[in-house]
């Protein structure tokens, strides 16, 4: 058997000279080599130039975390919570549509039955007249016989006896009357929404609050920081996040006949770009998220490609108080070991990109080694016909 050796390739002063700007073209081709996002040297240019929008890039310091501190703290106390809509009122009264269980009872001569005995001796027992259901008309009345026409709407049942009993005087001897709710429409409250029973639910003199009706719909189908309570009393109503209310507090309203509860599903999140471990939209699943936490979150800056003395955060923020909001961008350079304390208390906000820039020595590292790959079969053909 005869094997025959291919003679090594060589090359010519030609191809070396192709190949040498071939190198050359893709080297200065690096600026469009595939990367996860700009350098912090190109985000700080972008504020100089082509900058429509007016951003511009402050660096997050001890001050600066206090005085979004203070004002994040004013925005709070400044926004209307649910314990405004706080007012006096009763679930113990008729309303309209409401249905009525009467009972009158007599002695003696009776106006809704026979009232002789035997032998047409009187007969001093009681006798009753029971009227099962009487509905309130959208007035607020009923009409009963021998009594006429009664404004129930906004009284006790313990009135409204009062009232029948007063109707019969002088028509019925010792009359006494016998009032309650059959159906209860009026003390009413309704809760719908993202819950898992949502429907009608009668007050009782317990005197429910806003926890409770929920609690009664079968509790929110979302995490309380998920869901968004949109409570409704009269013409006014107000939104405040679930998980914002506590048990018993001012903002758990004790509820009036008519009020309705909605529970909306409003997630908050925040973005994570650039060269982290992870580029998602994180939900914040918590109260409040710190920028240490949504960093972490996010995986971090990647120690291969990142730079973390370059970690942006993207939001619209005014300038004072009332002003329009602007675009701003927040440095944290991970670099100072102060920056990890800060970061604690600096507060990450529903819809905020956080990107971690690349280090700007990536493309380059990127570049040697797009051209290692080029040559690597060329390098291995020479070695295998040595």
């Amino acid at each position: 058997m005869r094997i025959s050796v291919l003679p090594a390739p060589r090359f010519s002063h030609r191809s070396r000279a192709l190949a040498a700007l071939s190198s050359l073209s893709l080297l200065a081709g690096c600026a469009s080599l595939p990367s996860s996002g700009p350098t912090a040297a190109e985000i700080q240019r972008g504020t100089r130039d082509q900058n429509e929008m007016g951003f511009r890039i402050v660096d997050i310091d001890g001050p600066l975390v206090n005085a979004i501190g203070a004002r994040d703290a004013a925005a709070d106390a400044a926004q209307p919570t649910l314990s405004s809509l706080a007012r006096a009122g009763r679930n113990d009264v008729v309303g309209p549509g409401d249905t009525l269980s009467i009972g009158i009872y007599e002695v003696g001569v009776s106006l809704f039955g026979s009232s002789g005995g035997a032998g047409g001796v009187m007969d001093p027992s009681a006798r009753a007249q029971t009227f099962p259901e009487v509905v309130v008309d959208r007035n607020g009345a009923v009409k009963l016989p021998y009594v006429g026409r009664l404004e129930v709407a906004g009284h006790t049942t313990s009135e409204i006896q009062g009232m029948i009993e007063h109707g019969l005087r002088g028509k019925s001897q010792s009359p006494q009357a016998l009032v309650s709710i059959k159906t209860n429409i009026a003390s009413t409250v309704y809760v719908a929404g993202d819950v898992r029973s949502p429907g009608r639910f009668t007050l009782s003199l317990q005197r429910e609050r806003l926890l409770d009706a929920i609690a009664m719909a079968g509790g929110a189908s979302n995490s309380a920081e998920d869901t968004i309570v949109r409570f409704n009393r009269a013409d006014r109503w107000l939104e405040e996040r679930l998980g914002r209310i506590r048990a018993g507090a001012a903002d758990d309203l004790v509820l009036t006949p008519g009020d309705r509860v909605e529970l909306i599903k409003r997630p908050r999140s925040f973005i994570a770009l650039g060269a982290t471990g992870k580029v998602s939209q994180i939900a914040f699943e918590t109260g409040d998220v710190s920028l240490a936490e949504a960093v972490a979150r996010s995986g971090g800056p990647a120690d291969s490609v990142a730079d973390p003395s370059a970690v942006f955060l993207f939001r619209y923020d005014p300038a004072k108080p009332g002003d329009q909001e602007k675009p701003i961008i927040y440095r944290l350079n991970m670099l100072q070991p102060a920056s990890y304390f800060l970061s604690q208390r600096f507060a990450v906000r529903d819809k905020d990109v956080i990107y971690i820039a690349n280090a700007g020595a990536n493309r380059p590292a990127k570049m040697v080694s797009i051209i290692n790959q080029l040559f690597s079969p060329f390098v291995a053909a020479r070695a295998i016909t040595r």
